[in-house]
């Protein structure tokens, strides 16, 4: 529900703009949509004036069948093949939702982009430091197990070597993941061009961290490379990557915990309001439950991080340099408002 809030205080902060699409990357079984629409539905005499549409990009058919179950009723309809969306359908509350296979079919136009736990699951490549240099690490046969896989060092440089490892990195292992650098640099394109914004969040670490890729099995660690196909795999997000690939296009704010996110968003006015409206003690556990995976920084609190791109006008006014008298002070940027004060 605040993320829903997050857009529409952007919204505002923009100048309440005609129209906008909320486009969400890999949304999963369309439960933060769903979250998102109840806000925008709450907030319906606000948004009144405005054309919201919802823009979904999904590969898994079996995930999107799952989303418009849950954000339609089941009520959405497969395109003909030539249509860039392959399937249409209307929310609950009369809002269009359209579902595409890739970032670049979402037509063009004032957005806001949503990707939760999206680029962790990205495949990534990964490199050593060693005494003859970058070698990238591999998966080859292990001899010594039967059908079993190990990881290896290649022998030489590799093209990934060459082309994804930056001259300034300290760093003695590192974890880069090419097709989050190509999808950052379009949605900081498509903003640059069409207005709008984005937010990521997702475990993640600001070029810290080395070696982060790990698997899970019914919500416990599982080796990688044992039973493939059988694990989510997951490789935290390096934003100092996602920063960098943005390439000056749009601002970049955070990476900021996702318990400082919330809590200057307001989480725990929301909390007491919920807790006052809970009917029941059973509601009441599940809602103090929830906000303490959320929150505690050994839970979700610390490891979970929010970033987000914006239009540079956003941030600061075209002609700041020239007259910065004349210009009414820019509105903060919600959740990262403290962050902008340091």
């Amino acid at each position: 529900q605040l993320i829903g809030i997050w857009y529409i205080s952007e919204w505002i902060a923009m100048g309440k703009p005609k129209a906008f699409q909320l486009v969400e990357l890999g949304p999963g079984r369309g439960t933060l949509t769903d979250d998102v629409l109840r806000v925008f539905n709450q907030l319906a005499s606000l948004l009144s004036k405005c054309d919201v549409s919802i823009h979904l990009v999904e590969v898994s058919p079996k995930l999107s069948e799952a989303q418009a179950l849950m954000l339609t009723g089941g009520k959405a309809q497969l395109n003909p093949e030539d249509q860039s969306a392959y399937m249409k359908g209307v929310s609950k509350t009369g809002i269009p939702i359209s579902w595409y296979r890739d970032v670049q079919d979402v037509p063009p136009g004032y957005s806001f982009y949503l990707a939760h736990e999206f680029f962790d699951a990205l495949p990534i490549h990964k490199f050593q430091r060693t005494e003859k240099g970058w070698r990238e690490v591999l998966v080859d046969i292990d001899p010594d197990v039967p059908d079993g896989l190990r990881f290896v060092l290649s022998p030489s440089s590799t093209p990934a070597t060459e082309n994804f490892i930056q001259p300034e990195e300290k760093r003695d292992h590192v974890e880069v993941c090419p097709e989050a650098g190509v999808i950052i640099q379009r949605l900081a394109c498509r903003i640059e061009k069409d207005g709008g914004a984005a937010l990521v969040a997702d475990y993640g670490h600001d070029g810290t961290k080395t070696d982060t890729f790990r698997g899970f099995r019914n919500h416990k660690l599982h080796h990688v490379l044992r039973a493939p196909g059988t694990a989510d795999l997951t490789a935290d997000v390096d934003f100092s990557y996602l920063r960098k690939m943005t390439e000056g296009r749009t601002a970049t704010l955070g990476p900021i915990k996702q318990r400082e996110f919330l809590k200057n968003m307001g989480i725990d006015l929301r909390l007491q309001v919920l807790l006052q409206n809970a009917c029941d003690a059973a509601t009441r556990e599940q809602l103090l439950h929830s906000y303490d995976m959320l929150m505690n920084p050994k839970k979700m609190g610390d490891c979970f991080h929010f970033f987000a791109l914006l239009p540079h006008h956003r941030l600061v006014h075209p002609d700041k340099e020239h007259k910065p008298e004349s210009k009414s002070p820019l509105p903060p940027v919600a959740g990262f408002d403290e962050l902008l004060m340091k």
